[in-house]
């Protein structure tokens, strides 16, 4: 059975971080998605740039985006969804796609709102490839339905374990998959 984890952490917690470096303990030719990271301007946040681990990037919500729609004071640019993060999540490798893993940054609301973007998410999560996303606490119905599921682990993503976390996940996910 595949392995599906959910880090959920606080904003600030790391998520990025620990997705950044489970990547790069991982053969590239295993893993594909992708990881958001914030834009600032003289200290300031002002949006968020959506980069693929294959390193394509594009600013994907930005104070000076219009929308729609909009998170809080960001506009969100959905053709980011389309072009950037939907091909991400297609399993790496060709015919063979088992073992393969799908890392995801996040599960939050400006990427949510790509309607395109949570039917790829449900269909990875009934794929055979192992997914770990990242997602917020906030109370989000999508979110709080993929936590309910038995079939994914949800992590907790703290300040004290985020420098751990990734060596131990690629440990995890490195190992042979039992037979039983």
């Amino acid at each position: 059975m595949p392995t599906r984890i959910l880090l959920e952490g606080r904003p600030g917690a790391g998520k990025t971080t620990a997705v950044r470096r489970l990547a790069a303990l991982l053969p590239t030719d295993v893993v594909t998605g992708f990881t958001t990271q914030e834009i600032r301007q003289s200290g300031a946040r002002v949006g968020f740039a959506l980069e693929t681990l294959a390193g394509r990037r594009e600013v994907l919500a930005h104070v000076d985006l219009p929308g729609p729609p909009r998170v809080g004071k960001y506009g969100v640019d959905l053709g980011v969804m389309e072009r950037l993060a939907l091909p991400s999540l297609q399993p790496a490798g060709t015919e063979e796609a088992t073992g393969r893993l799908v890392l995801i940054d996040e599960l939050g609301r400006m990427e949510l709102a790509c309607t395109a973007f949570r039917h790829a998410v449900d269909a990875l999560l009934v794929a055979e490839v192992d997914v770990v996303a990242t997602v917020h606490t906030h109370r989000d119905p999508f979110t709080d339905a993929l936590k309910r599921r038995a079939d994914i682990e949800v992590v907790q993503l703290t300040p004290a374990n985020r420098d751990v976390l990734p060596g131990e996940l690629a440990a995890r996910l490195q190992q042979p998959p039992s037979h039983g």
